[in-house]
């Protein structure tokens, strides 16, 4: 639900630009509206938005993180060391699946436009064959027409977006109006969940070879192979990780009897790589095949999120094996 681009009409030279449409979020699934007060600070309003091509959709919600770490705490006469050593300490302690799209560019916008990432409520990137995208929620009070001119004077990295004033969002790569979006495909609408840090949803399932990484070989997937044969899973549509504090929840569809085979793939999966999961994770996973949830805690927060956006997920692999090459010995 983009802005539609000029049309021409007539010959061509005669042609005059038709104004810009404004993309809305109302014709969105009951699930998903929620009063207009909060509509902003519910990250998974940007569902209507996100591309029905699009594979996977981050969420990271700040101002659930500002709350359990105590942004309030960081206030001084000198902002900008404050706003540094909050940063620095969400960087450590919260699984950041974005890392803010504005941070980079802190001083220029508060200098030049009077607002930075502390002024953004959460974030939404996503990716697909179409290319990427991204969405920004921005705090109710914030003056949209100081976000609009940085926007229209084309100041890294928003020279592609657009600003949704009255939703006090700003887009860019989003669905084009009227074309199909994840708010309309029921196995996505549920996966974020509501009031958590940070969320992972990924359409479709994961080969096993991604999910190995890319330092496995035939030996580790032949370790795998010799404890269980994935091909006896279920198929896998599209599933979420989310973050609060430290627990993560992984969410699937409901009623998988497969589900408890997935949770335990996690215990025997092949180590490879400098990062594992035993280095982001710890505790023993549980599994509920009714709500199709599966549920850790995090060691550490910058490997979590290393992983997961890497799709090293053992429960989250294909049901189909593509083998390596075996070692021929020469």
């Amino acid at each position: 639900m983009a802005v539609v681009g000029p049309a021409l009409t007539g010959c061509e030279g005669d042609a005059e630009p038709k104004e810009q449409a404004e993309p809305t979020l109302t014709a969105i699934p009951k699930n998903l509206q929620i009063p207009d007060d909060k509509a902003v600070h519910d990250p998974r309003r940007v569902l209507a938005l996100v591309p029905a091509s699009a594979d996977t959709l981050t969420l990271t919600d700040y101002d659930e993180i500002r709350d359990r770490l105590g942004y309030q705490d960081f206030t001084s006469d000198d902002l900008v060391t404050d706003r540094t050593a909050f940063w620095e300490r969400a960087d450590k302690d919260a699984v950041m699946l974005t890392d803010g799209l504005l941070r980079d560019q802190h001083s220029r916008l508060w200098l030049d436009y009077g607002f930075t990432q502390d002024d953004v409520d959460w974030e939404a990137r996503f990716t697909g064959p179409d290319g990427p995208g991204y969405v920004l929620g921005f705090r109710p009070d914030q003056d949209m027409a100081e976000v609009a001119k940085a926007v229209k004077d084309d100041v890294a990295p928003l020279e592609d977006a657009t600003v949704l004033e009255e939703q006090h969002l700003v887009v860019s790569g989003i669905a084009d109006e009227g074309d199909p979006v994840w708010a309309f495909d029921p196995t996505l609408t549920d996966l974020p969940a509501v009031g958590v840090e940070s969320s992972y949803v990924h359409r479709g399932c994961i080969p096993v070879k991604d999910a190995l990484g890319p330092d496995a070989d035939f030996e580790d997937q032949d370790a795998l192979t010799s404890k269980y044969d994935v091909r006896g899973l279920m198929p896998l549509d599209a599933f979420s990780v989310n973050f609060d504090d430290a627990t993560a929840t992984a969410r699937t569809d409901r009623d998988r009897v497969d589900l408890l085979a997935r949770k335990d793939l996690i215990d025997i999966w092949p180590e490879t790589g400098s990062i594992t999961w035993k280095d982001a994770f710890e505790g023993m996973p549980v599994a509920d095949p009714s709500t199709g949830r599966i549920g850790w805690h995090v060691r550490n927060p910058v490997a979590a999120a290393n992983l997961v956006l890497t799709d090293h997920l053992p429960f989250a692999v294909c049901n189909e094996l593509v083998p390596f090459e075996e070692p021929t010995g020469l």
